[in-house]
């Protein structure tokens, strides 16, 4: 995208958005507001994966909760190594919350950084580069929220207790994944208590290469309550563990000692040796809301803690962060306004496990405070609006006790337009105060003392205009995009200087065509990203910034035979990118399934998977250390059947 171009984009949402700000309307409620449904929310750039879809796609990791999108995009092997890309922005520069619960970035550079369990996911939103002022701090490139199953989702009408249990089996390393969940009311009072296990060995790739470090070994437990009183208020608690473990690729590093790249097949002149490794999360989250609100009063009152460990066999880190919301969600006659403040106390510390300097240690913190504002408005039955602002005040403390404060503002606007009955126009822009970055918790002060000059606050500007066609069960939408985040400081810096900056720009297009039937759907996703660091295009290991995208395609259908059976597919294509030092071949894969659920027992589903359908040898687009020559990037899994069985009670 020309400079020229990307002033235009800027240019033409900034004058709709003004142009309606100032457009008179009568105050009225047209009951739910326009610019937060689905098709409007999407053609902004706001997707959301439903509960319809994780059923569809069955996802046992994170990778497999975004298949068949193309704006979403993940890296392969075991759960520990995940990252996902926005765009081909890491979310580490995205703000991740669980629940509504803010989440910290990974503690070490070759894993990923928030490790889940897709088991009882209920909903995923995910916004691409323009985020809400209530989506919490830290939103430069966008969000990503994920809503888990509460008791009430799982209960049947007029049951008080239940449960559900499934087990898979499948080749090519898959081994044995089981969870049980139970759940019931009792009153007021909810509970559910979930726990999943997998094991597994090495997978193989299309070509029948052994890929090392990617068994499976995850182990996940989940504790969810709550408390209605009969006014409304409900009190919830929810605390989960989730961890992946087992023998991972490592090679030796600076100091002699072993690190972990689980995100490589294996380096290029350095001796592979296997070691046991770990990457935790743990997340505790107390949520109050009004379900029955009268008059002004609608509060949310969230606290919550979490942290990310990584023990990556030479160096161990952990990131920590305690975060609290307060909100309350307000009528204005035609449309709603959310308001409140935030806050968030985070740490990255890590252990170097070999000598002198490499057996270092330190601690980096950030503390942020924020009050925010955001209107939601349907301005006549044809014109919605969202807009809003928040600002932050941020104090960040350094391992050398350096200390650094900063105050920033962020606002954000789009719109909504009704041009036809089967026409819509969407624009949105944004400007984010990103505020400081916490350093990579394993490797502070390691091989030397780090420095902080130039340690500087990061903001993001971003603009998204798109047309929406629908008649009938077709749909066609497409939108021109674009995100900048500038001045980064390093967050895995080299020679300790945590002072440098880098810039990440993402642009292109977003499309897709959706067919929806009375008994099947099918649908086409299309993003070509160009992404950007500092003026040229992003290496493949630029850690906690991005990765060279180019054009994906997304494809996903499914298709009920009779009320017994159903099948499906998802596939992503990626074209060849030779706008990288060394071209990134193309590549194909596609996955499918079928599910029947007998009629005499309605409660039970099986399965059958077949991913990779074609057995082709590929590593992902968003895969680590691709066309680098001391990299032997890890190829995803070659031909894999799973059958799943399971059964609700």
């Amino acid at each position: 995208m020309t400079r020229t171009a990307r002033s235009l984009l800027l240019l033409s949402a900034c004058t709709w958005a003004g142009t309606l700000y100032a457009q008179e309307s009568d105050s009225y409620f047209l009951g739910t507001l326009r610019i937060e449904t689905e098709e409007a929310q999407a053609l902004l750039g706001n997707e959301v994966v439903t509960e319809e879809d994780l059923d569809n796609r069955n996802p046992q990791t994170a990778k497999d909760v975004f298949a068949g999108e193309s704006s979403v995009t993940a890296g392969g092997g075991a759960p520990i190594a995940q990252k996902i890309y926005v765009n081909g922005i890491e979310e580490s520069l995205l703000s991740v919350t669980i629940d509504g619960a803010r989440q910290n970035k990974s503690a070490f550079h070759h894993t990923g950084n928030v490790l889940l369990d897709p088991e009882l996911l209920k909903r995923v939103e995910v916004s691409e580069g323009i985020a809400p002022a209530d989506a919490g701090p830290g939103a430069l490139a966008g969000s990503i929220a994920y809503e888990t199953k509460d008791a009430r989702d799982l209960l049947e009408e007029g049951d008080n207790f239940g449960g559900m249990s499934s087990i898979t089996g499948g080749t090519n390393g898959t081994g044995v994944r089981a969870s049980t969940t139970v759940f019931g009311r009792q009153g007021g009072f909810e509970y559910l208590l979930s726990g999943t296990r997998q094991k597994g060995d090495d997978y193989e790739d299309g070509s029948g290469h052994t890929v090392p470090g990617t068994e499976a070994d995850l182990t996940d437990y989940m504790v969810k309550l709550a408390y209605s009183a009969e006014g409304g208020g409900r009190l919830a608690f929810s605390a989960s563990q989730t961890e992946d473990t087992g023998a991972r690729s490592a090679q030796a590093g600076p100091g002699g000692i072993l690190f972990i790249r689980p995100d490589f097949d294996s380096v290029v002149g350095r001796t592979s040796t296997m070691v046991d490794a770990l990457s935790r999360r743990r997340s505790y989250t107390l949520t109050y809301t009004d379900e029955t609100p009268e008059g002004w009063l609608n509060p949310t009152l969230q606290l919550a803690y979490n942290e990310q460990e990584i023990d990556a066999s030479g160096v161990w880190g952990i990131n920590e962060s305690l975060s609290g919301t307060a909100k309350n969600e307000f009528d204005i006659g035609n449309g709603t306004l959310t308001a409140g403040l935030d806050f968030f106390h985070e740490t990255a510390r890590g252990l170097g496990r070999g000598t002198g300097l490499y057996g270092s240690s330190g601690k980096e913190e950030l503390t942020s405070f924020g009050i925010f504002a955001q209107a939601r408005q349907d301005l006549s039955d044809r014109v919605s609006v969202s807009y809003g602002a928040r600002v932050d005040t941020q104090e960040f403390k350094g391992a050398d006790g350096s200390k650094f404060t900063d105050t920033g503002a962020s606002v954000n606007a789009a719109v909504d337009v009704i041009l036809t009955d089967t026409l819509t126009f969407n624009a949105g822009v944004a400007s984010s105060w990103g505020g400081y970055e916490l350093g990579e918790a394993a490797l502070v002060n390691f091989g030397g003392a780090w420095t902080y000059n130039g340690t500087t606050t990061s903001r993001a500007n971003a603009a998204r205009v798109g047309l929406r066609y629908a008649s009938g069960p077709w749909e066609v939408s497409g939108a021109l995009f674009y995100t900048e985040v500038k001045d980064i400081n390093a967050v895995l810096p080299t020679g300790g200087d945590r002072g440098a900056i880098a810039d990440v720009t993402s642009q292109g297009f977003d499309g897709s065509v959706a067919y929806s039937g009375s008994q099947g759907f099918v649908k086409v996703n299309y993003t070509y990203a160009d992404v950007e660091s500092s003026g040229s295009t992003i290496a493949s290991t630029a850690y906690y910034l991005g990765r060279p995208v180019g054009h994906i395609f997304g494809l996903e259908a499914g298709y009920d035979i009779s009320d017994q059976w159903r099948v499906g597919g998802t596939a992503q294509i990626a074209l060849e990118n030779d706008d990288t030092p060394t071209t990134l071949p193309s590549y194909e894969v596609v996955n499918v399934y079928g599910t029947y659920t007998p009629r005499q027992m309605d409660n039970l589903e099986l399965r059958l998977d077949v991913y990779n359908l074609f057995d082709k040898t590929y590593a992902s687009r968003s895969s680590d250390g691709v066309g680098l020559a001391n990299v032997v990037p890890i190829n995803e899994p070659g031909r894999t059947l799973a059958l799943t069985a399971k059964i609700k009670f």
